[in-house]
């Protein structure tokens, strides 16, 4: 199987990319012009490296680069700078999945594509009822309308729910929500709910950045791990002694 990943050079990315590596699989790598790229990427015969800016990239550009992949695997995201939270592009990640989506319905593949989208626990899955206290909703709204981030990345969620639906011939996807994200240097045990099982804001629980990268790879390339999350937005904490 060969899979794209996009922001791939970011904390998250990069880890996916290698977890992917170490399950034998084919990647193509997208980062930004003169991002930092690990040298045994450039030299490893299963990594291919496309050095481009998503937000400038053509549908049709788009599409070849999709063109001979089974999965997509989206890590993007705002830096936490002042700029990257209240410049342009403020839709960086919601136009991303759009532009990656639209490529992949212009290809009509034989077989759907798996898209597995990392977003975020404060962000609920509105295709179900998920109990969300009024203090939460309140603090949310705010950090809504204050942080631009937020809305991205509930707007790209919402895109794969709404406009890809659960029953598109060409894509299959699966939104990841870790809580707080964390460094860890190994894969540890997690746990893998539906919904989240405390508060996002109030109780926030840990998911380190490695084991994000292992469960969206496992989802790509594990057949029955597809079939039992796609169409849903698991939630992964690290699991606690």
């Amino acid at each position: 199987m060969k899979a794209l990943v996009v922001g791939a050079s970011g904390a998250t990315g990069k880890l996916l990319v290698e977890q992917l590596l170490n399950m034998g699989q084919e990647v193509k790598v997208m980062v930004r012009p003169f991002s930092k790229i690990p040298d045994k990427w450039r030299n490893n015969d299963q990594v291919s490296i496309i050095q481009a800016t998503i937000s400038e990239i053509s549908e049709e550009d788009m599409a070849n680069y999709v063109k001979d992949c089974q999965a997509v695997a989206s890590c993007l995201g705002h830096n936490i700078t002042l700029k990257g939270i209240y410049g342009k592009p403020r839709k960086l990640v919601t136009d991303s999945v759009r532009l990656l989506c639209e490529s992949i319905l212009k290809n009509s593949p034989d077989k759907p594509v798996k898209f597995v989208l990392m977003n975020t626990t404060g962000n609920s899955n509105r295709d179900i009822s998920e109990p969300v206290s009024f203090g939460q909703r309140v603090l949310m709204g705010l950090i809504r309308a204050l942080l631009p981030p937020h809305p991205d990345n509930e707007k790209a969620a919402d895109y794969l729910r709404l406009n890809i639906g659960q029953k598109n011939a060409f894509i299959e996807w699966v939104v990841v929500r870790p809580d707080t994200l964390i460094d860890h240097d190994k894969v540890t045990e997690y746990e893998l709910h539906a919904s989240p099982t405390r508060s996002a804001l109030f109780n926030p629980g840990k998911t380190s950045r490695i084991n994000v990268g292992n469960f969206m790879a496992r989802l790509i390339t594990e057949s029955e791990l597809w079939t039992k999350w796609k169409g849903q937005m698991p939630v992964i904490y690290n699991r606690q002694d």
